[in-house]
């Protein structure tokens, strides 16, 4: 089940990024306000909302409840990955016997 609701959030997110990049900004009807003269409000239009944006609350929406279904269910997840047991022996340290070489007075 979390496959399938991660599958979902990536989906939603690829269609939330797109949805938002096909969206015509607000502020693209502010220099027409001051010159072109096709605008009929400075910050676009105050009516109904459009498709577009109905369809970005939804994605929206979804997009922030599988966020919420995820981080549930993998913080409540049993813990797969066990830890790795304390080494009761340790190895003896290896020691190396070697003398340094003596330097004598000539």
């Amino acid at each position: 089940m979390t496959i399938l609701v991660a599958i979902i959030h990536v989906i939603i997110a690829i269609a939330l990024i797109l949805i938002v990049l096909l969206q015509t900004g607000r502020g693209s009807d502010i220099g027409a306000a001051f010159g072109g003269g096709s605008s009929q409000t400075l910050f676009g239009s105050s009516g109904s909302s459009g498709f577009m944006t109905k369809l970005t609350t939804i994605a929206a929406v979804v997009f922030m409840l599988t966020s919420l279904v995820l981080a549930y269910s993998y913080s409540h997840k049993g813990s797969s990955i066990r830890s790795v047991p304390a080494q009761t022996e340790s190895p003896a340290p290896a020691q190396n016997q070697q003398s340094a070489p003596s330097q004598g007075t000539k």
